[in-house]
């Protein structure tokens, strides 16, 4: 009799299990670029993953966990982009800028994470938590030096994020080439008050880092659709 190795044993079952929860939370990921939330069930995820009810509900208890995954991944990516593009920046107006570049032009290099931040944002609070620390700090620091015009943090928010989530929509439909990344960028700037010389120089410089961090690599890529 050949003896069995628990161990090993072990191992492959872990490492089953890990590949059945990874086709869950890419099943879904795929599913939410075109739907919400409240419209996927169950059934279909499982379909779109390969696997049965039972092995879903061996991973998560409801689907409210599986997004949770999706979200922590987003989440994840959504600050890696961040930091990506503005290591070493340290003017407000220039972070903005950047920042809307950066998610602009990583839905165009990699359309369906595009099309999940697009539909999901508002729907995964962790993801728009991530969103909001990074942009709240620049517009604080943008009005303090009297660089932009004075408004409420919400209002803020709200307009660069509704117009970049936009734009990021409109990218991985293929309706915005990178030339129009610029002009999108110096929009959001004008309308946040920053002068137009300013506005036109932090859009520039932003399109120009974040094509060169894009050919460096897409950190979208590391968890594909």
């Amino acid at each position: 009799m050949n003896k069995v190795d628990l161990n090993r044993r072990a191992q492959i079952g872990r490492e089953r299990r890990a590949r059945t929860r990874a086709q869950l939370v890419e099943a879904a990921r795929v599913l939410l670029t075109s739907r919400s939330t409240a419209s996927v069930t169950v059934e279909d995820v499982t379909r779109r993953a390969g696997t049965s009810k039972g092995a879903f509900y061996s991973h998560f208890s409801r689907l409210e966990d599986l997004w949770n995954a999706v979200a922590a991944e987003l989440a994840q990516v959504f600050d890696e982009v961040a930091r990506a593009n503005r290591p070493a920046i340290v003017d407000p107006v220039e972070g903005i800028a950047a920042g809307c570049a950066a998610f602009i032009g990583e839905a165009q290099r990699n359309p369906p994470w595009g099309a999940l931040i697009a539909h999901g944002l508002w729907a995964f609070p962790a993801v728009a938590r991530v969103a909001r620390e990074r942009l709240t700090a620049d517009l604080r620091r943008g009005q303090s030096q009297d660089r932009l015009a004075c408004f409420s943090e919400e209002v803020g928010f709200d307009l660069v994020v509704g117009v970049v989530v936009q734009a990021m929509r409109s990218a991985s439909e293929a309706r915005l080439s990178p030339g129009d990344v610029p002009d999108v960028v110096q929009g959001i700037l004008r309308a946040l008050g920053v002068n137009a010389q300013d506005a036109e120089y932090a859009a520039r410089r932003a399109h120009e880092a974040a094509a060169a961090t894009g050919d460096a690599g897409s950190a979208s890529t590391r968890n594909p659709i």
